[in-house]
């Protein structure tokens, strides 16, 4: 099954692993450190809270463990698991209006950003 962004990697070579795997690497660590930024930026009265808030919709993942692989670092995440379907994506767009969800929105947005870099970047 090939997600909206099919076909993946339009520059047209295909990547090793290993280039991918060393891609994680940087990948994984913004999850966090960009939440913390725009929490600090955003909300500076509570940062830490949004901070938190922002790094646990990370939770959002866990739709990865209905893939199989669960894990393929050659495979664009937007429009491959249910919760990265640009519908859902569109209710994290939605949800920035209401100000009780605006930090989980922006959270999950964040996230939905950075995985699409695994859908254009070499």
């Amino acid at each position: 099954m090939h997600g909206y962004w099919a076909p993946q990697r339009a520059y047209g070579a295909e990547l090793d692993h290993n280039g991918r795997v060393s891609f994680a690497l940087l990948h994984l660590p913004l999850h966090v450190l960009l939440p913390g930024l725009v929490a600090r930026v955003g909300f500076p009265d509570r940062w830490r809270q949004a901070w938190l808030i922002m790094v646990l919709t990370m939770l959002v993942d866990l739709d990865h463990l209905l893939a199989d692989p669960v894990f393929d670092p050659l495979r664009c995440s937007i429009g491959f698991h249910p919760l990265h379907s640009l519908p859902a994506i569109a209710l994290y767009g939605l949800a920035l209006v209401w100000a009780p969800s605006r930090i989980i929105a922006v959270g999950l947005l964040i996230h939905m950003l950075l995985d699409a870099t695994d859908c254009v970047l070499p």
